[in-house]
């Protein structure tokens, strides 16, 4: 349901404005994206009355440019390979003056972190060096309750945010090196995500500066949540929005449910 209410609402502010709504499969993760989940996605947006713009771009078609993108900024000395597990981070944050929380979770204390010599390693994780590229950025919100302009100041992305993983292992990029490129790609002038994607958009405002790509105008929707106010999410079987068509549910119920 949620994706239903994100999806019709960035369709009908897109239709209501003389724009286009494109459709993006974001399947990087190559071991949770299958064909037949992708056909249900054209499925349930043709039910919903969604229609989509030009052809529809797949980011596993993309892996080259996401690859240039990473080779340019290992060039430039700011990313570094990193061997750290999700465990050694949590040992090392378990010291006194660490464990600050960012958009991607605990903030990396900079284990591996050094100067990079040599050719960029294949299948490796590679962080950002926070420290050489922090600035300034902002973007404008036009969010409910959150509207105007979001400043990130450079003392924000190294003590809040920290080194960023750019490309994880096995996958050759990351969700935020792949959406900022990709939305660069096809000349997207507004994005329209939950707000719970709000802290990872500094994040891409950044990327958006040191890579010389244009920053696109923000709107952070509410949240789809049950009766008890907690989100719905796959992770927690919320139910799928064919469940609600096999009932009965017509696209009118939907749009009606999650305040459409």
């Amino acid at each position: 349901m949620g994706h239903a209410y994100s999806a019709l609402l960035a369709h009908d502010i897109a239709r209501a404005n003389g724009g286009a709504f494109l459709l993006r499969i974001e399947d990087i993760d190559r071991a949770r994206s299958k064909p037949e989940w992708e056909a249900k996605i054209y499925d349930d947006f043709q039910w919903l009355g969604i229609a989509w713009d030009g052809a529809v771009m797949r980011q596993s078609d993309r892996l080259p440019a996401y690859h240039a993108a990473l080779q340019g900024l290992w060039d430039r000395c700011v990313l570094y390979p990193c061997t750290c597990t999700r465990r050694d981070i949590e040992a090392a944050i378990s010291a006194p003056q660490e464990g600050a929380m960012g958009p991607d979770g605990p903030v990396y204390p900079g284990t591996c972190r050094c100067t990079p010599n040599g050719p960029m390693p294949q299948d490796a994780a590679l962080r950002l060096n926070m420290g050489l590229v922090a600035q300034e950025t902002s973007f404008h919100e036009m969010g409910v309750g959150l509207a105007g302009i979001v400043t990130t100041t450079a003392q924000d992305y190294i003590q809040t945010i920290g080194d960023v993983v750019l490309a994880r292992r096995e996958m050759g990029t990351s969700y935020h090196l792949s959406v900022v490129l990709d939305d660069a790609a096809q000349g997207i002038t507004h994005v329209l995500r939950g707000a719970d994607l709000f802290e990872a958009t500094r994040i891409h405002t950044l990327l958006q500066q040191i890579l010389g790509l244009p920053t696109p105008i923000y709107h952070h929707h509410r949240l789809i949540r049950d009766d008890h106010g907690k989100r719905l999410a796959k992770r927690d079987d919320a139910r799928a929005l064919f469940k609600y068509r096999a009932d009965g549910a017509s696209p009118a119920d939907i749009r009606a449910m999650v305040g459409l």
